[in-house]
């Protein structure tokens, strides 16, 4: 008897450490329990189940519900439970219709399933089932999904016609109002509650701190009758994240009781204000610890950039968890340490999906997307964030094939799988693509948001698609996003690009508040309409304003004055970038200013600036040089410069053509033969030249060298007679027609 009783007494005392140990994180250790327990219950496998599913290990949690030979009512609930932990709805659902017996609290946990998910719809259905309606908690549970998604009128419909209610229902009420903002209707139902408790006055001034009105804070502060440590905590925070960390201070220090959570919260309050040696003071006078604060000082030295510190203090963590490691990993691949994240993720028992999302998007970070897709392919319960972090991952290095593979292969897709593939194909120079995935999420259903128009608009810009921009345009205007800074710069520059210029200013115009980014983009667009004079007093008019310029500002308004012919005032703002706004020039500043000389005929001078240039001259600038040289007939500049080039650009047979119209229309034609031979011994290929014409809101696109292109000999037939009626020199007409 005595034997059977100390038996009991063990298995009683190891499923309370089980359930113990699978609060606090420590799952590998629960486990280790479980298999040595020699006498198992179903209470024992019911704890290792919910240990289980409260560290993410849902999989292991229902394999080990499949394999028990005896299952009770608690069973079945504790995993309907853990699915609804780990926002699994679909299979709490299946489990759910397959019990053989239900109890209110198996329909509360379903029916509080769907509402956390927002599907209040299929909650509401499952409420008008319930066999037994005087269940105060299923009632609650649904006032409460209502209210949570500011279905006020719903929500307070049931609470009318409960028949029964109690507290919990007036604050899941009033959690409604005050969660989505909503204070004057929550003052308004807190004066009017039957009964309040400790945690009605928590939700007002919590609501109050979460709108920022710190004065009505302090003031409801005041007046709480008995004032908690929840309380303190909440008004502590508020000032915290209101920038005001000296009253978050005082008021820790007032503070006649504290327990772990109120100094979590100051030293989280430390931290976020970015004073980690104060949150470092706190942390060693902390009486005791628990994960949280070990993993806030943890993270807030990651925050910091002090990543040897961080590892330190997770050395010295007695017991770690994967939020703390997970943070160490993170800090360790924002600095492309990915080595040392590998090191820890490895040391990780049981890893959550934050873990592996982590891992992969370091790999995606530093363009190591074998490593992201091994792991990617290794990760059981993928979601919806690693699948996206894997498209801009492959977006990132210019691999849109296999990104747009990932996104083919998503189950669901949010406006961020979307928005990583179109700012992909944006980023990597595929225009078209990036609009057709636009039209394509459009078809899907989905609704764009900021920054899938600007993206959209952006790559109109390129294709100086004005049609397609004015529906996009449109589209923008209807969905509210017509104030929007980013949106709005993209707009000025498609109008800009596509000639538009009138157009673009009215856009600049009616932004509330433009930035830099703005000014740039019209300066831009009346360089690129060459409208020289309005380029530099749109310049005249930002520094007016006291707005500051940059190196972009500079490139616009330098290639405004290049355009317009405007030599003295160009040289006189290149002095003034360097001499005034101490901005070192770029080699597209020079590329201006080589441009802006060549065209006014002064090409000794244009050269001689090159040859001094603090930076070495790229394509683009012995390219002008080498199309000045042709203009005005240099041979000699124009041998240098063509030489120059192509030591840059050896493979680009352009180069040649220029050089050897030069020869051509300087009748040189031995010269003519020896670049044609060096073209043959170079082994450059012409590249295919690529146009596209809107026709009808649609973009067509045309190679030269397409074998299926319709009517090109007729075109080349046109190109020809056109060139004759031109009137140019025989020979170097020849030449230009040849090459096309």
């Amino acid at each position: 008897m005595k034997q059977s009783l100390k038996q009991g007494c063990n298995v009683f005392n190891h499923n309370q450490r089980i359930n113990q140990l699978g609060k606090s994180g420590r799952i590998e250790e629960a486990i280790n329990l479980f298999k040595h327990m020699t006498d198992k219950n179903v209470v024992t496998y019911n704890s290792m189940i919910s240990a289980f599913a409260k560290n993410g290990r849902i999989i292991d949690a229902r394999q080990l519900f499949d394999n028990m030979h005896h299952r009770n009512l608690v069973s079945w609930n504790t995993m309907i439970a853990g699915y609804l932990h780990n926002d699994r709805v679909k299979e709490a659902r299946e489990l759910f219709d397959r019990m053989f017996k239900r109890d209110l609290y198996s329909w509360n946990l379903m029916i509080t399933c769907y509402t956390r998910n927002g599907e209040l719809e299929k909650a509401r259905e499952l409420f008008d089932l319930l066999p037994d309606k005087g269940d105060t908690a299923c009632w609650n549970s649904m006032i409460s999904g209502y209210a949570k998604k500011g279905r006020f009128s719903d929500a307070k419909k049931l609470f009318d016609v409960m028949p029964v209610k109690d507290i919990v229902s007036w604050n899941s009420m009033l959690s409604g109002y005050t969660k989505n903002w909503e204070m004057r209707l929550a003052l308004k139902f807190f004066e009017g509650m039957d009964e309040r408790n400790a945690v009605s006055w928590n939700l007002m001034l919590d609501g109050f701190v979460g709108v920022g009105d710190l004065d009505s804070a302090w003031k409801f502060f005041h007046k709480i009758p008995h004032l908690n440590v929840v309380s303190w905590v909440t008004m502590l925070c508020g000032y915290a994240r209101n920038g005001k960390i000296l009253e978050a201070r005082r008021l820790f220090d007032q503070m006649p009781s504290r327990n772990v959570v109120s100094w979590n919260s100051m030293i989280m309050a430390y931290v976020q204000s970015f004073h980690i040696d104060e949150a470092r003071k706190l942390f060693m006078e902390m009486p005791e610890r628990d994960s949280v604060s070990w993993t806030t000082m943890i993270d807030g030295y990651v925050s910091a950039a002090k990543l040897d510190e961080a590892r330190e203090l997770l050395n010295h963590m007695p017991y770690k968890n994967v939020a703390a490691q997970t943070a160490m990993i993170s800090g360790y691949a924002h600095n492309n340490r990915m080595d040392e994240a590998c090191q820890i993720f490895n040391k990780i028992g049981t890893r959550d999906v934050v873990c592996w999302n982590a891992m992969i998007a370091g790999y995606a970070r530093c363009g190591r997307m074998d490593n992201a897709l091994n792991l990617f392919k290794q990760m059981v319960n993928k979601d919806i964030v690693t699948w996206n972090t894997m498209i801009s991952g492959y977006a990132q290095v210019g691999d849109m094939d296999n990104a747009f593979k990932i996104f083919e292969e998503m189950g669901e897709r949010n406006i961020v799988s979307w928005n990583s593939l179109i700012a992909g194909f944006l980023q990597n120079g595929l225009y078209l693509d990036a609009l057709k995935s636009f039209v394509s999420m459009g078809h899907e259903g989905k609704r764009p948001d900021h920054s899938t128009f600007a993206c959209g608009v952006s790559a109109c810009a390129h294709l100086a698609a004005l049609q397609v921009g004015k529906q996009i345009h449109l589209s923008v205007i209807k969905s509210g996003y017509v104030k929007d800074l980013f949106v709005g710069n993209s707009l000025i520059t498609m109008y800009a690009k596509c000639g538009r210029i009138r157009k673009a200013k009215l856009v600049f115009n009616d932004i509330d508040e433009v930035d830099i980014i703005s000014w740039n983009s019209l300066i831009a667009g009346y360089a690129l309409n060459g409208y020289g004079k309005e380029a530099i007093e749109l310049f005249e008019d930002m520094l007016m304003k006291g707005v500051a310029p940059d190196q972009v500002t500079f490139i616009g308004v330098l290639s405004a004055c290049s355009h317009a012919g405007l030599v003295s005032q160009g040289l006189k703002l290149f002095k003034s970038m360097t001499e005034v706004y101490t901005i070192e020039p770029l080699v597209e500043h020079y590329a201006c200013i080589v441009d802006l000389l060549s065209r006014a005929g002064r090409l000794k001078e244009a050269f001689e600036m090159v040859t001094e240039m603090k930076i070495k001259p790229n394509a683009g600038i012995w390219g002008t040089l080498l199309g000045a040289c042709r203009i005005q007939r240099n041979v000699q500049l124009g041998k240098i410069s063509a030489e120059k080039l192509l030591e840059v650009e050896p493979w680009n047979t352009s180069h040649y053509t220029l050089l050897s119209n030069i020869y051509a229309e300087a009748g040189r034609w031995d010269e003519v033969e020896k670049v044609r031979e060096l073209i043959k011994g170079s082994g450059a290929e012409k590249q295919a030249g690529c146009s596209w014409i809107e026709i009808r809101n649609q973009v067509h696109t045309f190679l030269s060298d397409a074998p299926t292109q319709s009517r090109t000999e007729e075109s080349r037939c046109s190109l020809k007679t056109l060139a004759a009626q031109l009137g140019h020199n025989s020979a170097t007409e020849f030449l230009l027609v040849d090459n096309l």
